[in-house]
């Protein structure tokens, strides 16, 4: 196989893993406050994704893939604020364990991440580009 194909293909795989860790991290953020519904009711629980290293049965290139979506299972945060809903009878809410500035190196870390795979492959069909023009001009 073309090493200009295998850098696209290592570059996507990249790029739909990033993508998916940018999807978990938002849906963190965007759940960091959210209690539960009835009182002393568990509230939302930070997701969590890990990676693993594939081969490419076609090209033999080391790609990146989502080896498991789970969930962080530390302890939730305890708040007083007895007028809530969720509040049990000490007037404690659990909150969700997620930390915005957790979150926010991870998503920081993922979009480099992403825009580096993005430029691979922006550098790869640049590569096929020239080389089909080279061969045209022959």
């Amino acid at each position: 196989m073309d090493p200009l194909i295998s850098a696209l293909k290592v570059s996507a795989s990249g790029l739909d893993a990033e993508s998916t860790r940018l999807r978990i991290v938002s849906e963190n953020i965007a759940n960091a406050r959210s209690t539960g519904d009835t009182p002393g009711a568990d509230p939302y629980r930070r997701k969590t994704i890990s990676f693993r290293a594939e081969v490419d049965r076609v090209t033999g290139a080391a790609k990146v893939g989502v080896q498991r979506l789970g969930v962080d299972d530390s302890n939730f945060i305890e708040e007083s604020d007895p007028g809530n809903p969720a509040a049990d009878a000490r007037g404690i809410v659990k909150m969700p364990n997620v930390n915005i500035l957790v979150e926010m190196a991870d998503m920081r870390e993922a979009n480099r991440s992403y825009e580096a795979n993005l430029q691979t492959t922006r550098q790869a069909r640049d590569l096929i580009s020239s080389t089909i023009d080279l061969l045209k001009s022959q």
